[in-house]
């Protein structure tokens, strides 16, 4: 206990060693789907799905404990959704690239992190962004979170005519579930009961196994497969290709704001940030990351990345790095416990991240609304990022926007060499076609 204190300081937190371990527990539940979801999204690729499943879980793990311990933030790592599919489908399958010239473009994006966080660069623009647009961009990925849940709980599904609308409850039971756990947790977090969220992801999976929505495992315990197939398969023979720089770019771009906006997101909830709305140890857990990333290509993976979901932790109380240290300790142990894991259903995880949602969106309440130079910014990158699906792209119309309207309301003092050049980069690369 004394060398956690030391390690983590988390008297000065406010927080204690049970709160982050419910915290770390809380996170990985509601982002454990990754194990078998980014080896099912890679295998398209060719990509064999046992060792990508260990090498996602050791990625994980590895970019998880950097957070914990170079930065201690609550904020956990795994190979991000999206970005999987981007390699998968338009590199690989697209362009018709192998998946380890694919890994190679990743490794490369990495490495660039690393040189650009050295350089205080990514730093920057982390604690440039102005606060009301932080507050844009937490409530932001809060919707966004909150309409991931609806999707994956079969809530909200496709609708032709105007998108998307309201399943019939009907004829879905797993909604039904998600919805009656929706309940449970909010009356839990009501009664400010300790681990109110966990509580109800096992509540709603003991339940699913009855009722048919859920399979207990044919073991508890699996022997992992090997992670050579798909260790150091790096191919670096298109690097002098222009099409391979277009890939490393689109990595590159969609990481980097996607993990700006979950940091700044995330971390504000948290209380995290200083009285200045800017990010303490920035350069610290930007390193994590971008380490990460880097690790994750040699162990067979798609671009790793600081996830959203870890808001559940947070919203538990987890505040320091220990939080993730559980996370990727628990992620050694689901290579070993896949099957225990994957009996765990989407309905049971889905409420947590609609109601982890509703939490991030309560930063809301603390908008400048007498400025539409700041409202409107904040209120297009909140708006964007779920209908566009993107965190990037939430990001990105919120900078453009801010730049503009401060420009034409002559109010161009607010406004710093960052975020013009910002702005100027999101305009040529959409103009160009590179986003």
């Amino acid at each position: 206990m004394e060398w956690l204190e030391k390690q983590f300081h988390l008297k000065e937190a406010g927080t204690d060693v049970k709160t982050e371990l419910l915290a770390g527990a809380t996170t990985f539940m509601t982002m454990a789907y990754i194990i078998f979801v980014n080896p099912g999204i890679l295998s398209n690729a060719g990509m064999p799905f046992g060792p990508v499943l260990v090498g996602t879980c050791l990625a994980a793990a590895l970019g998880s404990a950097l957070m914990a311990f170079m930065a201690n933030y609550p904020i956990a790592l795994a190979p991000g959704m999206g970005l999987n599919a981007f390699f998968a489908f338009s590199v690989v399958l697209g362009m018709g690239v192998s998946w380890q010239v694919a890994l190679t473009a990743v490794f490369i994006e990495g490495l660039i992190f690393i040189l650009l966080t050295l350089t205080r660069l990514r730093e920057a623009i982390v604690n440039t962004i102005p606060k009301t647009l932080k507050l844009g961009i937490s409530a932001g990925i809060g919707l966004f979170i909150a309409f991931i849940g609806l999707q994956s709980a079969g809530i909200i599904v496709r609708n032709d005519a105007v998108l998307v609308g309201l399943t019939d409850l009907r004829a879905n039971l797993p909604a039904v579930l998600a919805l009656a756990g929706l309940i449970l947790m909010a009356t839990l977090e009501h009664y400010r009961i300790k681990g109110g969220i966990l509580i109800g992801i096992l509540a709603l999976t003991v339940v699913a196994i009855p009722l048919g929505i859920a399979e207990m495992p044919q073991g508890l315990v699996s022997r992992p497969p090997s992670i050579a197939p798909v260790l150091f398969q790096l191919d670096f023979s298109a690097l002098a290709t222009t099409g391979f720089w277009v890939v490393v770019f689109t990595f590159f771009f969609v990481d980097f704001f996607d993990t700006v906006g979950t940091l700044v997101g995330v971390c504000s909830r948290g209380c995290i940030l200083d009285a200045e709305g800017r990010l303490p140890r920035a350069r610290q857990a930007l390193m994590a990351d971008a380490v990460a990333t880097t690790a994750g290509a040699l162990m067979g993976t798609s671009t790793v990345t600081s996830y959203v979901e870890s808001a559940s932790g947070v919203e538990q109380g987890g505040r320091t790095g220990l939080t993730a240290l559980v996370v990727a300790v628990l992620f050694i142990l689901a290579i070993f416990f896949s099957p225990l894991v994957s009996v765990v259903p989407a309905c049971a995880t889905a409420p947590a991240l609609i109601l982890v949602g509703i939490y991030m969106m309560m930063g809301l309440k603390e908008m400048r609304l007498d400025d539409w130079t700041e409202m409107v910014p904040a209120m297009l990158a909140f708006f964007m990022m779920p209908f566009a699906y993107s965190i990037a792209v939430g990001i990105e119309a919120g900078i453009v926007s801010f730049v503009a309207l401060k420009l034409l309301a002559g109010k161009g003092r607010d406004l710093n060499a960052v975020m013009i050049g910002l702005a100027l980069l999101f305009v040529v690369a959409r103009a160009t076609g590179l986003l």
